[in-house]
């Protein structure tokens, strides 16, 4: 069953502006050191992959549906990568609260999440879905 949708645009130009405003504030903030490092670590899209997490989180926190408010923080929600390249979303402190009230009993949340930039433009799409837990046996 599906809990929740959310999706987000963000400008790559905006995100990249911030960046050169704000520096290590804005980055500090908003994204958890593994993002960073991963962002950091692309030299040729630095500000894309900025902007498609920037992305990530706004779409989550509106599958949540909450936004941006109610106590989420930025960093309360972070894509990190598989090995595939598949990125997957991983909530924290308030959003993780916020996902267990929302799943229904005898079911487990799972967050998909899917990214792409076509410059100037990055998107971001989640849908949590609940899915019941199996039995154990009898």
């Amino acid at each position: 069953m599906i809990l929740g949708i959310g999706t987000d645009l963000a400008n790559i130009d905006r995100i990249e502006a911030t960046l050169a405003r704000f520096g290590d504030r804005f980055r500090d903030r908003v994204f958890t050191p593994r993002e960073q490092q991963k962002a950091e670590g692309r030299p040729r899209s630095v500000a894309a992959t900025y902007a498609k997490r920037w992305a990530a989180k706004e779409a989550c926190s509106k599958a949540l549906g909450t936004g941006l408010r109610m106590g989420i923080a930025w960093k309360d929600m972070a894509v990190t990568n598989l090995r595939s390249g598949q990125p997957v979303m991983h909530v924290t402190g308030w959003a993780a609260q916020r996902l267990a009230q929302m799943t229904p009993e005898g079911h487990e949340a799972v967050i998909h999440v899917t990214l792409t930039d076509d410059h100037p433009w990055a998107q971001a799409f989640v849908v949590i879905e609940a899915r019941p837990l199996r039995p154990g046996p009898a």
